[in-house]
């Protein structure tokens, strides 16, 4: 499996830019739709353009089942922006789009996850719930993730304007394998296991 997880991608991407270069990408803003801020969203635009990535957008929330899947299998490369992680996680497992994801990333494409992008690779997103709050309509009965990677991603630690909220969840999920990442670094993800990147 392929992944690469992040908090900042417009900050970080450049480390894998061969794996994105002239490549088709399918981007999901779905995690943004419902947030106040979302410039990472047109940052992350700007460097795919610049990188030459052929990008086709599309809102798995609202397209259906039959042109997400043309989608994602003409897709080199799926990438899901930040935003929040229980809205995401729900429209994943609501429309079955999970699924399609988890066939595509067995057939060897790169997924890549940027802060709730990287969150809803885990177990459960249960532990993100101080950061992202949970939409009023999430119709999931528990809180798990898509159970890709054996951790939990942190992303934007001691950032601001996460710094405290971070602090907290490093504490109160001790237990937890928590992986803290800041906005100038990324996990990749491949057949070797996983490793931190950092950005100079």
């Amino acid at each position: 499996m392929k992944l690469f997880l992040c908090s900042h991608f417009s900050s970080v991407g450049s480390l894998i830019k061969e794996e994105i270069e002239n490549k088709k990408v399918a981007f999901i803003p779905t995690a943004s739709l419902r947030e106040g801020y979302t410039g990472y969203v047109g940052s992350a635009r700007k460097l795919f353009k610049k990188l030459g990535a052929i990008v086709t957008e599309i809102d798995i929330s609202t397209e259906a089942y039959s042109t997400i899947q043309s989608v994602f299998e003409d897709a080199d490369v799926i990438y899901f922006t930040g935003g929040n992680s229980f809205f995401l996680m729900d429209r994943l497992r609501k429309t079955g789009t999970n699924g399609l994801l988890k066939k595509e990333l067995a057939n060897g494409k790169l997924m890549i996850g940027e802060s709730a992008g990287a969150i809803i690779c885990a177990p459960s997103i249960q532990y993100i719930q101080q950061m992202d709050e949970k939409p009023e309509d999430y119709s999931q009965e528990d809180d798990a993730g898509l159970d890709l990677i054996d951790f939990y991603v942190l992303p934007h630690y001691l950032t601001a304007p996460f710094k405290k909220v971070t602090e907290k969840i490093m504490t109160e999920f001790s237990d937890l394998n928590l992986c803290p990442i800041n906005n100038r670094q990324g996990i990749v993800i491949d057949g070797e296991g996983s490793k931190v990147i950092c950005k100079d």
